[in-house]
């Protein structure tokens, strides 16, 4: 029987009932509750005492530094089953397969346009900023000092690049230093 979920409990003790055969398969799909987020991921209750792992790197493209940026204890999320375990009874599960294609997630923008994204990662060396424009695309801006993490900014689409699964972004300036300016 799964225990009561704490946030202190380890991962071991997520898992103690067996799962069945035919109850749980790879590829399905569920409305889960988180029911425990912790720095590597989040524990989803995807049925009546079925509780599975959804790692931090499967709930986005998106590099993001905690699962808190995503969901919150009691949230519903849409989930699949990405694998199972039936020795140890481990049931990991994926986001980020739900959210569409590279592909299907450009469809709504255009080379010229300006658009809203999210801050995510500046690249090391100064090449450049991550900046997040849906939860699984990502596009590349040129680098500057101003801008931190978890910022929401405005962005100029520069250049898409399908071929490559590329988009070249550009930072907009801030309202108030566009209006210094003119």
């Amino acid at each position: 029987m799964i225990k009561e979920i704490t946030k202190d409990m380890s991962y071991q003790s997520y898992f103690s009932k067996s799962l069945d055969d035919d109850e749980i398969k790879v590829g399905n799909r569920y409305e889960g509750i988180v029911k425990s987020i912790q720095p590597y991921g989040a524990f989803i209750e995807i049925a009546k005492n079925r509780v599975g792992l959804l790692h931090i790197e499967d709930i986005s493209i998106s590099r993001i530094k905690t699962p808190y940026e995503r969901f919150k204890i009691g949230q519903k999320v849409e989930v699949m089953v990405k694998s199972i375990d039936r020795k140890t009874n481990h049931i990991l599960l994926t986001h980020k397969e739900l959210l569409g294609s590279w592909e299907e997630n450009i469809k709504t923008f255009r080379e010229g346009s300006k658009v809203k994204g999210i801050v995510k990662e500046a690249d090391n060396y100064k090449n450049g900023i991550f900046v997040e424009l849906t939860p699984n695309l990502v596009g590349l801006a040129e680098y500057r000092e101003d801008v931190e993490y978890g910022k929401m900014v405005d962005v100029y689409i520069k250049k898409i690049i399908p071929e490559k699964k590329k988009v070249k972004l550009v930072i907009l300036q801030e309202q108030q230093e566009k209006r210094k300016i003119e």
